[in-house]
């Protein structure tokens, strides 16, 4: 009897080897009495060699395009693009998640071509194209950049000589704002020319890409060196690098700037890539580029000037980071505004001002310094989650206009121009 079993399976094994068997699973009686613990595989047909899965107690594997993924079981149920699971009109999910067996497991699986069948114990089928699941896995995000930057500092941008666009161009044609949209999201600046200097000209501009994010500041926002703001901005101070609103929950995404007038001297805008300043500490000291994406601070404004009272506090850590690939998103960047240290403990505070040391250094040194002469008629918008901004000293009278754009609305219109945002 066991000299039969045995042959039996020698002789199916050998079959295998010799690519007679175009989908054999090792869930026989025969074997799995013999090898109780042995992995159930699923081969694929011989054309497709590039193809096979794997059925584990808990998950589903898939090996395809040079990739190895893992799929929950019920993620698998969950994701069924099914006219009952799924409305394609409004590309929303029908299925009730929670209605779904935790425990569920396919009753079969089968390939026919590039689709995979899930079968389900109730008899409800799924199908899976090979190259979505590469596309949605966590294998796949892995590998895959969210949004395609190039990384700068002054030499670097300078000799990309990258191109500003016309006013009328980037309000009454898509390719110019789709130009425009482009340098923006690779370069985290970009310049319009030859806009009318006044405030109303300005925001016009700002509405043809994003909604204007009102913020404790004013929907537009028009100001001179008055100190009407409980903010050094509204000063003739130096200003140096930062971000803006640290202390909101979520900093505003976009900033853009007009300077209508100007009548006296200095007042150069600076402008640092912090994600080029981060990316130098992420080779020199990765330890360090951890430590500042993991510990959370506070940042806090308080104003008492005139009518204006506002207490505003947010939190998170200087380098925001996607976790599923690692990707830099955010850099949260303000010495003027960082509160009380008093969300970590004595020994991490230490090795924390050593890393923000670190980081302060790249972004100080004068090679990724680009400054820049705001004059009327030429507007700058800036990725404020990427690229921090200062200002030198200036004499004279000197009038800007500006606001805060919704980066969800300005990363919404470039996807609907085809860009990757």
């Amino acid at each position: 009897m066991w000299c039969h079993r045995l042959s039996h399976l020698q002789s199916s094994l050998q079959d295998l080897l010799r690519g007679r068997v175009i989908c054999w699973a090792l869930q026989q009686p025969s074997f799995n009495s013999l090898f109780p613990l042995a992995v159930h595989w699923h081969h694929t047909a011989s054309k497709y060699p590039n193809c096979a899965w794997q059925q584990h107690e808990d998950h589903f594997e898939l090996q395809y395009a040079n990739t190895v993924m893992r799929f929950d079981y019920v993620w698998l149920r969950d994701h069924c693009r099914s006219a009952s699971c799924y409305n394609s009109k409004t590309h929303q999910r029908s299925l009730d998640t929670a209605s779904v067996d935790l425990c569920i497991k396919p009753k079969t699986v089968r390939l026919d071509e590039t689709t995979l069948f899930f079968t389900w114990p109730d008899g409800h089928v799924t199908r899976y194209d090979l190259d979505w699941l590469v596309q949605n896995s966590y294998e796949g995000q892995k590998q895959k950049v969210v949004q395609p930057r190039i990384l700068w500092n002054a030499e670097i941008y300078q000799q990309a000589q990258v191109p500003s666009v016309d006013f009328q161009s980037f309000l009454e044609t898509n390719e110019g704002l789709k130009n425009f949209l482009e340098n923006f999201l690779l370069y985290g600046i970009a310049f319009v020319e030859n806009v009318p200097p006044t405030q109303e000209h300005t925001e016009k501009l700002a509405e043809r890409i994003s909604l204007i994010r009102e913020t404790i500041y004013g929907r537009m926002w028009y100001f001179t060196s008055d100190f009407s703001r409980g903010d050094t901005a509204y000063t003739k101070l130096a200003l140096d690098r930062h971000t803006d609103t640290t202390y909101f929950q979520e900093p505003c995404g976009i900033q853009v700037f007009h300077c209508l007038k100007h009548e006296g001297t200095g007042g150069r805008t600076l402008l640092v890539d912090g994600f080029y300043a981060a990316e130098q500490v992420l080779q020199k000291a990765p330890e360090e580029f951890d430590l500042l994406s993991k510990v959370p601070l506070k940042h806090e404004y308080i104003e008492n000037v005139g009518e204006c009272h506002n207490h505003m506090i947010g939190v998170g850590p200087v380098l925001n980071i996607y976790p599923w690939n690692k990707e830099l998103y955010l850099i949260r960047y303000n010495n003027y505004d960082r509160a009380v240290i008093n969300t970590v403990p004595y020994d991490v505070v230490h090795r924390w001002y050593t890393a923000h040391r670190t980081l302060t250094i790249e972004l100080r040194r004068p090679e990724n310094e680009f400054w820049v002469k705001l004059k009327p008629g030429r507007v700058l918008f800036i990725d404020n989650w990427r690229v921090l901004h200062g200002r030198e000293s200036f004499t004279g009278y000197r009038q800007l206009c500006g606001c805060y754009l919704t980066r969800d609305d300005v990363l919404n219109t470039a996807r609907l121009l085809g860009l990757q945002a």
